[in-house]
């Protein structure tokens, strides 16, 4: 077994696979959704046992699950008019 072949000897890399990452951001999202409801319910003994900062989190997490949407759909359009560029 040989740990290192030349250039010549390797295979060309894969194309990348193309994937929706819009749908996991919003399936994150909507999970840190259903931890701010399950929270909001639960406010009293979650306060009571000193666990009212997971309200807090789950808004962060909503939060940063928006910005990640927002980047996501940033990156897949600059993809498409980049891959529309190469092909005109």
């Amino acid at each position: 077994m040989r740990l290192w072949l030349s250039d010549d000897e390797r295979r060309p890399d894969p194309a990348p696979a193309r994937a929706d990452g819009r749908k996991a951001v919003v399936a994150g999202t909507l999970g840190w959704v259903v931890a701010l409801v399950a929270c909001l319910v639960f406010r009293e003994p979650l306060e009571s046992a000193g666990l009212g900062w997971f309200i807090g989190a789950a808004i962060t997490g909503i939060a940063i699950g928006l910005i990640g949407l927002a980047v996501v759909q940033v990156i897949r359009r600059r993809a498409d008019q980049s891959s529309e560029r190469s092909t005109d």
